[in-house]
């Protein structure tokens, strides 16, 4: 195991010195959750399992971290535990078991050996990055508080299923009955909703604190030790949530190799949709969250602007980025009463959005969609278009209320970003009308369209110009997969 006196040997290269230092490729992250992508619809913030597999990562962090002198080949990570269940048995212990028996207990043993990697992963977290980060004042306590919150607090939740499970097995090596061990021990799973709450907020804080040269060199060092298996800090504490919405995949793969019968499958049944209650639990409280902290990120002109409405909203239903038809980039927001239009700006350091023109009530927007090249009331995409190419993609929201006036043509990268658009737009229209009872509202999609307009006979008001915020090409993917949210 990694120890404090190993990763405090990383002092060497992070205190100052005259030695000339190398530079440092820039340190990204694995999942880029905070800012909108360039080019299409984004799922929520942790809303579908990415690369979903029953079997876990097999790479092992149980290398010492060494600092100072650089070897002249790395070393290579050592490989986590993979041994199957029916390793274990000899011959004579195998033929004892059908083969249906045999891959039930293969199922089990994944889950118990999952919550074994978890602990691991959860101790290095602390052990590799929290303490040193602390001893040698790369952060403050009350910054790494924040980013790792309370995972020392889990892993006695986890030691206790463990525990359990090794009660429940037999001496032939089996667990008879899993399902309400499962049952028992997954109230505690609960304890997860602050953490994946403030998910958000602490991958925001990570990405700017990873501005400074001591933290880039330091994670860095960390990436390029084998105790990494090559993730990077987020992708460790990203584990409780990728490992949450594990729990009923493995659970069904248990259920599905429990003959008919079996005492096991009714509890099993039971403690799949405990577990889904209380993955939509800690879904929706991770939205509401989200909401929230794009809500307090708003940057308004004039008070004028602050529609009361904002004050009630508690869904995020589709946000990213957009661009007009002069070709400027907007970052939308969809939220479950109100269309907001913004662009990203920095205030004293801190980055925001300034509310672009006034927002539309859902209950007054109107959507339609617009055929490849077809431009309504005057203009042309200027800037966004060149050589003369059709506009692709295009869909236009207005307000209907007439004080406002407002109509906004906007553009997204491709054909399935603007159907999640139009979806999402729809659904809120219909969730206002009263056609889709509150309970069915979906979720919110994070989609980074590229054009956002209003009053399109009117020039923008004029606002500071700032690089938008981007995000990692890998999250698109996520959208098209039906799986687990949390």
């Amino acid at each position: 195991d990694v120890t404090l006196n190993d990763a405090g040997a990383l002092s060497q290269g992070l205190e100052p010195s005259n030695k000339r230092v190398r530079p440092l490729a820039k340190v990204s992250s694995l999942v880029n959750l905070m800012s909108p992508s360039k080019n299409g619809a984004v799922r929520r913030f942790g809303h579908t399992i990415q690369a979903m597999s029953l079997r876990a990562d097999t790479k092992s962090p149980r290398t010492s971290l060494k600092g100072g002198s650089k070897a002249s080949n790395p070393t290579p990570t050592k490989r986590r535990n993979s041994t199957l269940w029916s390793e274990t048995l000899d011959v004579h212990q195998k033929n004892a078991f059908s083969v249906k028996e045999i891959r039930r207990q293969e199922a089990i043993h994944e889950l118990y050996r999952g919550e074994q990697d978890l602990i691991e992963d959860l101790q290095l977290a602390r052990k590799a990055y929290h303490d040193p980060m602390l001893k040698l004042s790369i952060m403050t306590e009350e910054e790494l508080a924040h980013i790792f919150g309370d995972l020392d607090a889990y892993i006695p939740l986890h030691e206790e299923l463990l525990i359990k499970l090794a009660e429940g097995t037999g001496s032939d090596g089996t667990v008879s009955q899993v399902g309400q061990i499962v049952i028992d021990w997954l109230p505690g799973l609960n304890a997860y909703k602050n953490y994946c709450s403030n998910q958000l907020a602490a991958k925001a804080l990570l990405d700017q604190k990873k501005q400074d040269r001591r933290v880039q060199d330091f994670l860095q060092r960390c990436l390029e030790s084998p105790f990494s298996r090559k993730l990077e800090l987020w992708s460790f504490l990203d584990i409780p949530r990728s490992r949450l919405v594990k729990y009923p995949l493995l659970l069904r793969e248990i259920l599905r190799h429990t003959p008919p019968g079996h005492p096991d499958v009714p509890t099993l049944e039971r403690a799949i949709t405990i577990i889904q209650e209380i993955l939509s639990d800690i879904n929706v409280r991770k939205g509401e969250s989200e909401c929230q902290y794009y809500i307090d990120k708003l940057d308004f002109l004039d008070e004028k602007q602050r529609d009361p409405l904002i004050d009630s909203c508690k869904t995020l239903l589709c946000h990213g980025e957009l661009r007009n038809k002069n070709g400027s980039r907007l970052h939308v927001f969809l939220f479950s009463e109100l269309l907001v239009l913004t662009r990203p700006v920095t205030r004293n350091d801190r980055s925001c959005f300034q509310v672009y023109r006034q927002p539309i009530a859902v209950g007054d927007l109107a959507v339609e969609e617009l055929q490849d090249g077809e431009v309504r009331s005057g203009g042309s995409f200027r800037g966004a278009f060149t050589n003369g190419e059709r506009a692709k993609n295009v869909f236009r929201v207005r307000s209907l209320n007439p004080s406002h006036g407002q109509s906004h043509t906007l553009h997204v990268s491709d054909i399935y970003h603007k159907q999640q658009w139009l979806n999402s737009l729809r659904t809120a229209i219909a969730q206002q009308e009263g056609r889709i009872p509150a309970k069915h509202r979906s979720s919110t999609i994070s989609t980074t369209s590229s054009n956002a307009e209003m009053d399109e006979n009117q020039p923008p008001s004029p606002v500071p110009k700032l690089r938008p915020q981007t995000l990692s090409r890998s999250r698109l993917g996520s959208l098209r997969r039906k799986e687990t949210g949390v």
